[in-house]
């Protein structure tokens, strides 16, 4: 245990430095990441088949339930995410034969970085490139099966989309969501998603709520001479009997219900499914029904149950999280509350912190008439953490009622003081940004694995 405590803080003391090297955030551009793979001897190109997945929301889901099913198939599956909710180890999972993938050892990574950091040799360059060389290279030093790829940001000029050739583009729920880098209309930020598609290689189009999004993509892969699965055309899913029935061309599957929680999550796994059929994988109907059992996605509607934030509240509080952050999530949040709602009603209060490249009055506005008051947050962890006084007019503006705290831990001594007398323990969603998710992770002793 004493020697992974080091070795963690040697991955995260190379990104520290590099963060003072190079910008952060995003500069939508390619030249810079070909360049150094090119030194690097473009190691995207010697991957396992890759599923390449892009959209505002469900990406993640989507990687889970991609992963959840091969490796119930047996399959060893790299995995490529972010961001990342406590340590940089979260955005690596190494795939192994015969076994669930584990995320990357600290030295494994600190040496990658390390080696990419060389071969840059002070160019410039951001910090999310560099680490994006170092998944191409980890990925392709350790042999598996799939390598499931998921965009930062956008589509078209993300870093990841160096890959010529991956085995299927997988393309979930567009949304407007950083609108200053993709645009401020649906069909601009689905034109930047569906800038992943390859010419020849299998798109699946995940649930699109708006036509436009969906069009844009459809109409980019029938111009690059791609086969289109779209969602709700060539296959669908619904609940039946408390079961999940997906079906596609090949006919009907009867399966279990997924372990993520959510209404929506049944065309987030149909999506999964499809992209992987696409994708040539030959998997079984078992497989997908233990893939759907394991399922594992964590900070999206999580219930925390205990440690220091769940001692902090009122007794018998229900506590989840929840790290999405635009519109279009705040509304699927809502959806999966007003189920618990059916089941049990509580009281819902929000502790909410947000990053300022979103939409918080958009974001609010899905709980107005169900949240009872919210109390704002800073995000400690990000520089780009809204102001609480500021986010609490947001929440205003979105409908609710709502005043600022120094932290979490204060909201929930504001809510005992001013909600004493409830008639039932609160329902609490903790939420509105992963990097407060991450914090509240930390401060709970929660690791993701």
């Amino acid at each position: 245990m004493e020697r992974k405590t080091v070795t963690q803080t040697t991955a995260a003391d190379e990104i520290d430095h590099l963060m003072g090297l190079h910008p952060k955030g995003f500069d939508l551009s390619l030249g810079r990441i070909e360049n150094l793979l090119e030194k690097l001897g473009n190691p995207q190109d010697r991957l396992p088949p890759v599923i390449h997945i892009a959209g505002t929301n469900g990406k993640g889901s989507a990687s889970s339930f991609c992963r959840a099913i091969l490796e119930a198939e047996g399959l060893a599956v790299h995995v490529h995410t972010s961001p990342h909710l406590v340590y940089w180890h979260e955005r690596f999972r190494i795939g192994e034969k015969g076994r669930p993938g584990q995320l990357v050892d600290d030295a494994v990574l600190a040496d990658a970085i390390r080696r990419v950091a060389r071969v840059n040799n002070g160019e410039q360059i951001t910090v999310f490139e560099i680490l994006t060389a170092v998944t191409f290279l980890l990925f392709s030093e350790h042999p598996a099966d799939a390598a499931i790829i998921e965009v930062g940001l956008g589509g078209r000029f993300d870093a990841t989309n160096v890959i010529r050739e991956p085995a299927v583009s997988l393309i979930m729920p567009i949304s407007l969501d950083h609108q200053a880098y993709l645009g401020d209309r649906v069909e601009l930020i689905a034109a930047e998603k569906a800038g992943i598609i390859k010419p020849g290689v299998p798109v699946v189009v995940g649930f699109q709520q708006e036509d436009a999004a969906r069009d844009t993509v459809v109409s980019t892969a029938d111009r690059l001479g791609c086969t289109v699965s779209v969602y709700g055309q060539d296959y669908h899913a619904h609940e039946e009997h408390g079961r999940l029935v997906y079906q596609d061309e090949t006919g009907l599957a009867d399966l279990t219900l997924p372990q993520l929680p959510g209404r929506h999550q049944l065309s987030n796994a149909a999506a999964a499914i499809r992209a992987l059929k696409a994708a040539g994988f030959l998997i079984s109907d078992r497989a997908i029904e233990d893939g759907l059992q394991n399922v594992q996605w964590p900070g999206r509607m999580q219930r925390i149950t205990s440690g220091p934030v769940v001692s902090q509240a009122a007794d018998g509080a229900e506590i989840w999280i929840d790290g999405g952050h635009n519109p279009a999530a705040g509304h699927a949040i809502a959806e999966m509350i007003a189920e618990l709602e059916e089941k049990q009603s509580r009281p819902l209060f929000l502790i909410s912190g947000m990053i300022n490249t979103k939409d918080p009055v958009g974001y609010f506005a899905a709980f107005s008439g169900m949240a009872r008051h919210v109390y704002t947050v800073p995000v400690t962890s990000s520089e780009a953490g809204v102001d609480p006084v500021a986010l609490a007019e947001d929440a205003a503006s979105g409908g609710l009622s709502a005043q600022p705290a120094a932290e979490v831990r204060q909201a929930l001594e504001m809510m005992r003081e001013d909600f004493g007398d409830m008639e039932a323990p609160p329902r609490i969603l903790i939420g509105g940004s992963l990097y407060l998710v991450g914090e509240v992770f930390a401060e709970n002793g929660i690791v993701p694995s």
